[in-house]
C-alpha cells in the first residue's frame, strides 16, 4: 500500500489553530516527537491518525491526503525544461522532494515562473510594456488565469456533474426534443421568453440577455447543436449561480476579467455535462474509441464540444483517456486550451509549428494524426482537425479553427485515430519557439529567451538564430 505523508499539511493546520506540538499530540492522543515526525515528513501516517484528525478537527483526511501532487509535478518537471536552468536542472527525484517536504516553496517557485513567461512575452511583444503599472505587468491574462485554476482541478468539476445530473432529472434527454424542453424550462422557472433573431440584430453575436423585455436572443447564424448549448449555458448561469459563486470563491482568482471569464467557463462546463451526461458519455466514448464524430452525432453536440468534453472525464474511479485541448486560429494563436495531461500548452506566442494542428487547415474536416516528443522526452498521440465557426454573410465564409487533442503515448491504443501508425515516425515538438531549447530547429520563429548564443558570420545555420 502507498505510504501517505501529510506533514506541510499538517504544520499548515497546527499553526491555523495556533497549537503546539504538544498541544496537537495530545489532542489526537499520540507523542509530541511523532508530530514531529510527521510534520517533518520522516512517518507517513497512519489510518488511525487520519480518523482523529477528522474527529478532533472537523477536517476532512482528502483535504490534507489529496494535493494535486500529478499535476504539480508535471508543471515542475515542465519549468525547469526552461532553458534558464540548463546548468543546474534538477532531476526527478529532487524534483520529488521538493514537492514532498516544501510544497508551499514549489508552489512560489511556480508562480514565480509564470510570472517571469508573463513579463518576457509582454516586453517581446512592447504591448503594455510601456505602462507604469509594474503590477499590470507582470499579470497573466484572464484566460491564462483561468486555464491555471481548471488545470490545478484536473479540468474536472464534481459539484457541477453533480448539478447537471440533478437539472437533466424529468428533462427529455433526446436531442431533437431537448430544444423546445429548454425553452419550456427557461419561461416556467425563470420567466424568460427565447427569440431567434437575424443576424444584424444581433450586431453579429451569438447571444444576448435582454433583462428588460426579459428574453434570451439567439442569432439565425446558430445552428442546432449551438443553439441548444446556450440556453442551457444561460440556464446555467441563473440556476446555479450558488455552485457558480462557490466555485469561484475557491478559485483564488482576485481580478474581476478573470473572474467573469471564469463564471462563463463553469458555465460551459456545465452545459457540456448537461448535454453529453458523465456515465453515458464516457461509456459510448470507450466503446467507439473516441471517435469524436460518432459521439458529436449521438449526442448532438458539434465535434470541438465532444472533444472539449473528453477531456473533463477525470472522476476517481471512473476516468477516461487524460486529454489536453488545444484550438488555434489560422495564424497559429492559441485560442482555447484546456488540459488534464502532463503535457503543457503554448500561453504566449503561437503553439509549435511543428506540431500538424496547422497542417489540418489544408485537410480540411479529416482528421491528421501524429506521435510528438516533447524537450524532456515525453511522447504524446496528437490528433487533429478544423472546425467551422457560424457563418452569417457571404463574406465570412471559410472562419475555420483547428483543434487537437493528445494524450500520453501509453493511452494511443485506446484512441481509434492510432490505428494503422504502428512504427511511425516520432516528431520533435516544442511548447512554442520563444522558450522551447531546440537551437537548430528548422522551423524556429523566435530566438528563445534565454539562448543568446554568438553568431558565427562564418557559417550559416539551418536558420537564422543558429549558425
Amino acid at each position: 500500500m502507498q505510504k501517505t505523508f501529510i506533514g506541510p499539511h499538517l504544520r499548515r493546520l497546527r499553526l491555523e489553530r495556533g497549537e503546539t506540538q504538544a498541544q496537537m499530540g495530545k489532542a489526537l492522543g499520540i507523542s509530541t516527537s511523532y508530530v514531529n515526525l510527521l510534520e517533518k515528513n520522516e512517518r507517513s501516517v497512519s489510518a488511525a491518525v487520519m480518523l482523529r484528525l477528522f474527529e478532533t478537527y472537523g477536517v476532512d483526511w482528502r483535504d490534507i491526503a489529496e494535493d494535486e501532487d500529478t499535476t504539480v509535478l508535471a508543471d515542475l518537471r515542465a519549468t525547469v525544461q526552461d532553458p534558464l536552468f540548463d546548468s543546474r536542472r534538477p532531476d526527478l527525484a529532487q524534483l520529488r522532494a521538493a514537492q514532498v517536504h516544501s510544497p508551499e516553496l514549489v508552489a512560489c517557485f511556480l508562480h514565480l515562473h509564470r510570472a517571469y513567461l508573463a513579463t518576457t512575452d509582454r516586453l517581446l511583444s512592447v504591448t503594455d510594456a510601456r505602462r507604469e503599472d509594474g503590477e499590470a505587468l507582470l499579470a497573466s491574462s484572464p484566460e491564462a488565469v483561468v486555464h491555471n485554476y481548471f488545470r490545478r482541478k484536473r479540468n474536472h468539476f464534481a459539484e457541477l456533474e453533480s448539478a447537471a445530473e440533478t437539472f437533466c432529472e424529468g428533462l427529455c434527454t433526446a436531442p431533437d426534443d431537448l430544444y423546445p424542453a429548454l425553452k419550456a424550462r427557461l419561461r416556467d422557472r425563470l420567466g424568460l421568453m427565447v427569440r431567434v433573431v437575424p443576424v444584424d440584430d444581433l450586431r453579429q453575436g451569438l447571444r444576448e440577455h435582454d433583462e428588460t423585455r426579459r428574453e434570451i436572443l439567439l442569432s439565425e447564424g446558430l445552428d442546432h447543436p449551438n443553439r441548444v448549448f446556450q440556453l442551457v449555458h444561460v440556464a446555467g448561469l441563473m440556476e446555479q449561480r450558488a455552485t457558480l459563486d462557490a466555485l469561484l470563491e475557491q478559485s483564488g482568482i482576485a481580478d474581476p476579467q478573470g473572474l467573469s471569464r471564469c463564471r462563463v467557463e463553469l458555465a460551459n462546463y456545465f452545459a457540456a455535462a448537461v448535454l453529453m451526461p458523465y456515465d453515458r458519455f464516457l461509456a459510448e466514448a470507450r466503446a467507439s474509441k473516441y471517435d469524436f464524430d460518432h459521439l458529436a452525432i449521438r449526442f448532438g453536440v458539434s465535434f470541438e464540444q465532444a472533444c472539449h468534453r473528453a477531456t473533463t472525464l477525470q472522476r476517481s474511479g471512473a476516468q477516461g483517456v487524460p486529454f489536453f485541448f488545444l484550438r488555434i486560429d489560422k495564424a497559429g494563436n492559441v485560442t482555447k486550451r484546456f488540459n488534464a495531461t502532463d503535457f503543457h500548452l503554448a500561453e504566449h506566442g503561437g503553439a509549435c509549428p511543428r506540431l500538424d494542428v496547422h497542417t489540418s487547415f489544408r485537410t480540411p474536416g479529416r482528421i491528421v494524426p501524429q506521435f510528438v516528443e516533447m524537450p524532456d522526452s515525453s511522447q504524446f498521440f496528437v490528433f487533429s482537425r478544423t472546425v467551422d465557426r457560424p457563418t452569417f454573410t457571404r463574406h465570412s465564409q471559410d472562419l475555420r479553427l483547428a483543434v487537437a487533442m493528445g494524450c500520453a503515448i501509453e493511452h494511443a491504443a485506446e484512441i481509434g485515430y492510432s490505428e494503422g501508425l504502428t512504427g511511425a515516425r516520432v516528431t520533435p515538438i516544442g511548447i512554442n519557439c520563444r522558450i522551447c531549447p531546440r537551437a537548430s530547429c528548422d522551423q524556429r520563429a523566435h530566438q528563445a529567451a534565454i539562448l543568446a548564443n554568438s553568431v558565427d558570420e562564418r557559417r550559416r545555420g539551418a536558420t537564422r538564430y543558429e549558425s
